[in-house]
């Protein structure tokens, strides 16, 4: 217990004396972890989206050699960033720029290497994500939409894509928790985030292990609460899980409804055009019905009176 004792009054020292530069990291490290996050996920969605654009060896030698390149190109991306540690990407990008340009090209600004280097993981991450989301959606539905006429572009961003994005979202929360923790690796170029009050807090009182239990609540809860509003999310984008049928009628619901933007389907009952066709129609074969009716009971009847006169004269 005394040991116990001992580690809260050394806690309560640090954060007394650098309370304030732990609250100034714990800020930059969640910044830096959303903003690296999303700009990972719009590259992460490019990449997969052009890594899925369909082509055939019908298809013109210029669209499929862009198309191979490209898919090659992305490859080579994924696996290099993918393969390697961010730290290392790091240095090599905020100390190899200048090292390999004799100081022409460099980064000015340690956020924007930053920036640039957690985005540039995440999108490598999110890369193959994107592509294995929209590989899970049923191909019957790109098949649906390319049968009502819908281009490449309008099928991935109006039924594709809202799909997938449900499908990956748990990743993309995955890809933000880690980027949590790993930005502590950003250290190594100077970055002023949890990590780097920790090691100056360190620096200062040699209070090694009472500023590492700061450190590992800081960052146990900042995942934790991001795992919260990441849950909250998706049990948002899931709706309610009670469902009310606005038609009960079996032939109606099997009727297409689908209208595409700002054009009318024949099919929509919604359609007051299609709603007049549609009961014309039913006049129409009522009374082509009813015609038939009286005309085969008719023919019935001069069948039966050609029947009597032929028994009479037998007779």
């Amino acid at each position: 217990m005394n040991k116990f004792a001992q580690l809260a009054a050394d806690i309560a020292k640090l954060w007394a004396k650098y309370g304030a530069a732990y609250l100034s990291g714990i800020e930059n490290t969640l910044i830096l972890a959303l903003v690296g996050t999303v700009i990972g996920c719009v590259i992460g969605f490019v990449c997969g989206v052009l890594n899925t654009i369909p082509y055939s060896k019908s298809d013109h030698p210029l669209k499929r050699f862009f198309l191979g390149l490209i898919r090659v190109v992305i490859r080579i991306y994924v696996e290099v960033f993918r393969g390697t540690p961010m730290v290392l990407q790091a240095v090599f990008l905020y100390y190899g720029l200048p090292y390999f340009t004799n100081n022409s090209m460099k980064f000015t600004s340690v956020w924007a290497a930053a920036i640039v280097v957690v985005s540039i993981n995440t999108g490598a991450y999110m890369a193959e994500s994107v592509r294995g989301g929209i590989i899970s959606v049923d191909p019957g539905q790109t098949e649906g939409a390319k049968a009502i006429g819908m281009t490449h572009v309008q099928t991935m961003t109006s039924v594709i894509l809202p799909q997938a994005l449900r499908n990956i979202m748990p990743q993309i929360g995955n890809n933000f928790i880690i980027n949590v923790k790993d930005t502590s690796v950003m250290f190594i170029i100077g970055f002023p985030d949890f990590f780097a009050a920790h090691r100056a807090a360190v620096g200062a009182s040699y209070l090694y292990f009472p500023s590492a239990t700061v450190e590992m609540i800081g960052y146990l809860t900042m995942t934790l609460l991001a795992s919260f509003l990441l849950r909250w999310m998706e049990k948002k984008m899931d709706g309610s899980s009670s469902y009310e049928l606005v038609q009960v009628d079996q032939l109606t619901m099997t009727a297409g409804t689908y209208s595409f933007p700002d054009h009318s389907s024949p099919f929509d009952e919604r359609n007051p055009e299609a709603v007049k066709s549609m009961q014309r129609e039913a006049l129409r074969r009522q009374v082509e019905r009813e015609v038939a009716e009286r005309e085969g009971q008719r023919l019935n009847e001069q069948r039966r009176e050609s029947h009597s006169k032929q028994k009479g004269g037998e007779r």
